[in-house]
């Protein structure tokens, strides 16, 4: 009489072989499980703290390139503004539309240049009107607003005589006195002098995409830890055909 493929199973030698074989498909699960977690910890957001105020030069120094860190961050720093060292940027995108930033130059109590977008404004009359109360009465202390990099200067269209783009090293060749060191990002102020809208500079959004070449891993270490189980079941029930083959055919 043949013995049945469970029968086999059964047996202390092939019992031994599941244990092995389990254990080999938890270790390859468990890798699975890892790999899972390793994209969804690349796929969160980093624990950045740009809405808590820090001082700006905890996070960048002058005649330096931004930080990725410091791109986004909430800052405050002491400063004055130098009179006659505004100027206006046009196709600036607000809340009300297309318009106008009124842009100052900022020095620190240690020298360095900052330059410091004011507010918005709808047209380049209020824009004017802006710039000359801010001569007559220029605001200083302490700065308050998001630090952002630089922008690109070709951005602006210069045979035209039209600047859109927030580029510091295009604002240094237009201030009065050359500067003796500069941020090389510029500060959205989170208040607005009286003629100016407060300019829109939300929190920086971070990348939130899964990392799919960890998912595919995971997907690899289940297929292995199922095949270590395939694999037990092959070879038990090639000893079951094994054994039945041996025996004589009753005729």
């Amino acid at each position: 009489m043949s013995t049945s493929v469970w029968a086999v199973a059964r047996r202390p030698r092939w019992i031994a072989a599941l244990i092995l074989a389990l254990a080999i498909a938890a270790g390859f699960a468990a890798l699975g499980q890892w790999q899972i977690a390793r994209s969804f910890e690349n796929a969160a957001p980093r624990e950045e703290q740009t809405e808590v105020v820090v001082p700006l030069d905890t996070i960048s120094q002058p005649q330096h390139p931004v930080p990725d860190s410091a791109t986004g961050q909430l800052v405050t720093v002491p400063a004055q503004f130098v009179a006659g060292d505004y100027e206006v940027l046009s196709d600036r995108i607000n809340h009300s539309g297309p318009g106008f930033w009124v842009v100052g130059h900022a020095l620190t109590p240690g020298g360095a240049s900052l330059a410091v977008a004011l507010g918005w404004a709808a047209t380049p009359d209020a824009a004017a009107d802006a710039i000359r109360a801010l001569d007559d009465s220029a605001p200083d202390g302490a700065l308050t607003g998001r630090y952002l990099p630089t922008e690109s200067p070709q951005e602006s269209d210069f045979e035209k005589g039209i600047r859109s783009s927030m580029a510091v090293p295009e604002l240094i060749n237009l201030w009065a006195t050359p500067p003796e060191g500069v941020y090389g990002g510029y500060l959205i102020a989170d208040a607005a002098p009286a003629g100016l809208e407060l300019i829109d500079a939300p929190a920086p959004i971070t990348d939130v995409s899964l990392n799919l070449l960890n998912i595919f891993y995971a997907v690899e270490w289940v297929i292995f830890a199922g095949f270590a189980i395939f694999l037990w079941y092959r070879l038990v029930k090639d000893a079951w055909e094994e054994e039945n083959a041996e025996e004589p055919t009753v005729e």
